[in-house]
């Protein structure tokens, strides 16, 4: 790892990551694509030593209060978390000054700040992403050798939907010839139907690569799927988006299934309940 003094913080969306890198490995991470210009190796985590004082100073100016956003690009629950504690820095700024978080994770390391994110629940609105991506557990440790397992996670949402923190799962990458079966999608759903999740956000049965992730993504395949990169290249040349070869079929299975179990399945649904900020205090005063 390696220390940077950050000039900001906050996007304009109200998003933030605190570190840059990961140490996963997902086999599949656009992180690592070379037009997120990142000057360090990809495992060598940036960090940002003085975002928790630009956090609470960008709250401080704030007008408006809003949800904040943590991981689009770097989970924000990397081992790393547990001696630097900017995540969980972050979360007591949002609790103090009254301000709503979602964020992104595929590690039950979220578990760690439970309490927390329960008080900031009821004071306002938190919601948990987590990513799933194959029921398969030793297909998990090849896909995503360094991250909490499938059952870990699963583990993670019920307990979070138990503490009336309301969750979203990511249904993707879904890879083309690897995990794009019917059995795989309807399983996953049917055990987030069961884990109490909200809602589930799927932009196709496929995954994107580019220049740089997608490098290192075929290095993945020719170590763990023999033969299956020249089946890529012949089937998806250099195209950016590589949807698998079922997805009309799985799409109807995935908005069949979450229609049957009650969860949310429209994208812009669920992304205008993640934007949509809830002042609880406020509500109760008004009652």
């Amino acid at each position: 790892m390696h220390f940077v003094q950050a000039k900001g913080i906050l996007s304009a969306q109200n998003g933030m990551n605190l570190y840059r890198g990961c140490s996963h490995g997902c086999i599949y991470c656009d992180s690592r694509s070379r037009c997120y210009r990142m000057d360090h190796a990809f495992e060598d985590i940036e960090v940002k030593e003085n975002a928790p004082e630009l956090l609470e100073s960008a709250l401080k100016r704030k007008r408006a209060k809003c949800m904040l956003g943590m991981g689009s690009m770097t989970d924000p629950y990397i081992p790393l978390e547990d001696e630097i504690g900017n995540v969980r820095k972050a979360l007591l700024l949002a609790e103090k000054y009254g301000f709503g978080i979602t964020l992104q994770t595929k590690s039950s390391r979220v578990l760690r700040d439970i309490s927390l994110l329960q008080s900031i629940s009821h004071q306002s609105k938190c919601v948990i992403q987590m990513t799933l991506t194959t029921r398969d557990e030793s297909l998990c440790r090849i896909l995503e050798p360094h991250v909490s397992t499938t059952g870990e996670r699963l583990e993670a949402l019920r307990r979070l939907h138990e503490a009336g923190i309301p969750t979203v799962v990511w249904l993707c990458p879904i890879l083309p010839f690897i995990n794009d079966t019917p059995e795989n999608i309807r399983g996953i759903l049917m055990d987030c139907a069961g884990a109490g999740v909200y809602g589930v956000i799927c932009f196709g049965m496929g995954l994107t690569l580019r220049e740089g992730n997608r490098e290192y993504f075929y290095r993945q395949l020719d170590k763990h799927f023999p033969g299956l990169k020249e089946t890529y290249i012949r089937t998806y040349g250099l195209r950016y988006q590589a949807n698998s070869p079922q997805n009309d079929m799985l799409m109807r299975l995935f908005h069949d299934t979450c229609e049957q179990t009650g969860m949310v399945h429209g994208n812009s649904r669920i992304f205008a309940y993640l934007r949509a900020f809830e002042d609880r205090q406020e509500q109760l005063r008004l009652f």
